[in-house]
């Protein structure tokens, strides 16, 4: 194991031995033991809560090894000092390291070192330095990824807490609230908001159902903050009517009519609407009529019900036991978001049922609130925060979309998501609109949503891909000067479902606005990374929120590095850095001399390279329903392979020395197609035989996470190098119709045979070239993956002299 760890707040021992005393590791007896050691042994007894009886103790220090020939037991009988060889000999083990396996008895020390863990180096503690060492200890982290302070949490070390005064609640430790909250006892209240719109146009305004859960405290006065996740997907899916609405891939691509838009043409209008008047308040009550049993969670929302947050969780429009009709992404999806914020802070109101007739508070919050989830739950987040709703101090956002173009097109062209090729605004919407799923609603609103669905698909506009109304309506990027609340953004590397341009963007647009903002890049797809083994993330979320919602002065705004990001060469690696792109002037540029990639001032050739984007019939088949062969095929550089012909690869010089490919890629050239119509395809691929990291995490331990006492779980997981080596790894994609040369939402005339330039971005990267390592070039067309697959006579020329590649980099520092 290599720790990565963040989030341990620096503290002076004055501060450490208060903050023991305050969660009652020191206690006033200890002020009576003469002897270090005898400290030692009750700061070690205090670390099995689990345990009630001397006898018990006892049996808990025997497995516990001091030195190589003495248990725990029998150097507490002889000890006279409390060496740091002993002290981390225990603390090892107490964090789940073997002796002879992970460490050896002779030198902790060196473990301690090699796996990155915080120590003192006193060679032998006095009170005051045992208690700071202690204190350490408890925040750092383990085999199973947790801190131990967070390991005694899960053995019933702060049950007695569960008894403190509201007053003393939350409990903070090293800058992060405790599990002091016991989540037996969580409040389970459900209540309707009442949205500004009428999206089904039935005379009344939108109600939205929303599921609370809250400290059993809030009954008697605490007022906490709320991690909120608007999750379409909470009331369930509807895979069925999604899968029904799956459009075909195997279509050709076609010719645009060529125009003269600018922005302006494809600017969305203002939504102007009339609404129904708001329901009458003629009576209110603080309790709610109805409650749920088990809500669809997230394991981070979970870890903080433990320690003094409440968590609300609502689908929306559209889905059960709420109005309305499932947009995908439109403004009236961001406002049905916000509206749960706005009760949340007072500003709207709520019904204790869904006859509307008494109203509902959200008295007891302390109107702070938060959102985090992944995926679309992430992606509600960002519009959300978008519109600068007060109240909203903070967001998480993983994996998130900000323009839902980027998400299903690219560059003129119709780009799935990878594995969902088909899918389309109008497919999403038809799964996450659960109201479906009860006959007796269905029955009322399926003609409403019928249509609903003709007009995403009118809107969506396959037939060109363009950029128009529809998707600029679908554009949160316009409004990232409103963003009031701080971010944290995680997203995969190797994400080609919500492509990493979705990140990058608003990344950028960010650095203009004063706001603090945090981006974590990993090298997985499209996932959670709450549960590495190899870094602190949910630590760093409990800084994080602990200053945002409780407005704890612990620093997070300055210790969480402003960009973290995972070695994609390395297990267990994580490096901070000042910025992504922003902070490099810095570059490899390349142009073509054959089939390779040559410096940019190398003579370079002066011909066309050519290649066919028409396979036989058979082959293509073949390949729809194999990708991965399909890939391997592209990327194989043996002249038997089956698209040896059906794509130009260019590879560079060996890398000299070890550098970090960062940015946007950026490719140029001048192109010529025997028709009116075509597309091209790239891929940036690293070529060098290697064990490279999976891109998926890899089970370590199944629900090793306890994420409080006699509460839920999650699974430990993390990246690990694959068995075999690998001789290249895709970098990444980008994709062009070459009638959008210049921009989305402007076609141009194409004519056959004759050359045109093309410009475009890559995918954004942050890549580690190793030493020795090439950087490969593939140009084709159809992406089997992600675009269209009309396997067209479609014909290629490139001018070889004009085809530059451009990729932005920062020097490695190990």
């Amino acid at each position: 194991m290599q720790n990565n760890q963040f989030a341990i707040v620096p503290t002076d021992s004055e501060s450490a031995i208060a903050e023991l005393q305050k969660i009652h590791f020191i206690t006033a007896a200890m002020a009576d033991l003469k002897t270090v050691p005898a400290v030692y042994r009750e700061l070690l007894a205090e670390s099995f809560p689990e345990v009630h009886s001397a006898a018990g103790l006892t049996h808990k220090f025997a497995n516990l090894m001091a030195t190589s020939q003495l248990n725990l037991n029998d150097w507490l009988a002889q000890a006279t000092i409390v060496s740091n060889q002993v002290f981390y000999n225990i603390g090892l083990q107490l964090l789940g390291f073997l002796p002879g396996q992970d460490f050896d008895l002779a030198d902790p020390l060196l473990a301690m070192r090699d796996i990155h863990l915080p120590m003192v180096g006193d060679t032998a503690f006095d009170r005051e330095s045992l208690y700071y060492a202690w204190y350490l200890l408890l925040n750092t982290r383990g085999v199973q990824g947790q801190t131990l302070i967070e390991n005694l949490t899960t053995r019933g070390y702060f049950v007695p807490d569960y008894d403190l005064p509201n007053t003393a609640k939350p409990l903070f430790f090293n800058g992060k609230a405790q599990a002091v909250f016991n989540t037996n006892d969580l409040i389970r209240d459900v209540v309707y908001v009442e949205a500004p719109l009428d999206t089904d146009e039935d005379g009344q305004r939108d109600l939205l159902k929303v599921e609370i859960l809250r400290p059993a405290e809030t009954a008697t006065g605490l007022k906490v903050p709320v991690l909120y996740t608007a999750s379409p997907y909470n009331q369930g899916i509807n895979d069925v009517a999604g899968e029904a609405t799956m459009h075909d891939v195997n279509v050709p691509l076609t010719a645009k009519e060529p125009d003269d838009h600018t922005y302006a043409d494809v600017k969305a209008p203002d939504k102007k609407q009339q609404l129904p008047a708001e329901r009458p308040v003629d009576e209110t009550s603080t309790e709610a009529e109805e409650t749920f049993g088990r809500e669809k969670s997230y394991t981070l929302n979970d870890y903080f019900l433990a320690r003094g947050f409440a968590v609300v969780y609502a689908a929306g429009i559209g889905s059960v036991d709420s109005d309305g009709l499932a947009p995908t992404g439109d403004e009236d999806e961001t406002t049905s978001t916000v509206a749960i914020i706005e009760w949340l802070t007072g500003k709207r109101h709520a019904f204790t049922t869904r006859d509307g007739d008494v109203a509902i508070e959200a008295w007891w919050t302390n109107g702070n609130v938060a959102m985090t989830g992944r995926s679309y739950l992430g992606t509600l987040a960002t519009a959300a925060a978008t519109t600068g709703v007060d109240g909203l101090k903070t967001i998480i956002s993983e994996a998130a979309i900000s323009s839902w173009y980027d998400y299903y097109r690219d560059n003129g062209l119709v780009v799935a998501p990878d594995t969902f090729q088909g899918e389309d605004t109008d497919v999403l919407a038809a799964e996450v609109f659960s109201r479906s799923l009860k006959a007796g609603d269905d029955h009322q609103i399926k003609a409403k949503f019928q249509a609903k669905l003709a007009e995403l698909e009118q809107g969506q506009d396959r037939a060109t891909g363009s950029y128009n109304q529809f998707w600029d309506a679908r554009n949160y990027l316009k409004n990232v000067d409103q963003i009031k609340a701080d971010i944290v953004m995680v997203h995969g590397l190797n994400d080609w479902n919500v492509k990493p341009r979705n990140v990058a963007n608003l990344w950028d647009k960010l650095q203009d606005v004063p706001v603090a903002k945090k981006l974590i890049l990993h090298q997985g797809q499209h996932i959670y990374i709450n549960n590495l083994q190899s870094l602190d993330f949910t630590d760093m979320m409990n800084m994080w929120l602990s200053h945002e919602l409780y407005g704890l002065d612990n620093h997070a705004e300055s210790l969480l590095p402003n960009v973290l990001v995972q070695d994609n060469t390395a297990a267990q690696t994580w490096h901070a850095h000042d910025n992504w792109w922003q902070d490099t002037d810095q570059a490899l540029d390349f142009k073509v001399q054959y089939k390779e990639l040559v410096p940019a001032d190398h003579p370079v050739d002066q011909r066309a390279a050519h290649f066919t984007d028409k396979l036989p019939d058979k082959l293509f088949k073949h390949y729809c329903t194999d990708l991965n062969a399909w890939q391997a095929d592209l990327i194989s550089e043996d002249k038997t392979s089956p698209l040896y012909d059906h794509r130009l690869l260019f590879k560079s010089w060996q890398a000299p020395v070890d550098q970090l490919l960062v940015g946007k890629p950026h490719v140029a050239g001048s192109v010529a197609v025997n028709q009116n119509f075509g597309m091209l395809s790239f891929m940036l691929v690293d070529f060098g035989d290697a064990k490279r990291l999976t891109v998926s995490p890899q089970l370590i331990a199944s629900k090793a996470l306890d994420l409080g006492y006699h509460w839920r779980e999650d699974d430990l997981k993390d990246f690990k190098l694959a068995q075999t080596v690998s001789p290249y790894k895709v970098i990444t994609h980008g994709h062009l119709n070459l009638q959008n040369r210049q921009v989305p939402w402007h076609a141009e005339a194409l004519k056959p045979y004759e050359f045109y330039d093309f410009s475009l971005e890559l995918q954004p990267i942050f890549h580690h070239l190793l030493t020795g390592h090439q950087i490969g070039l593939i140009v084709y067309a159809t992406d089997m993956r992600m675009t269209i697959r009309g396997n067209q006579d479609l014909q290629y020329s490139l001018q070889l002299n004009d085809l530059s590649l451009h990729i932005p980099t920062k020097p490695f520092e190990a």
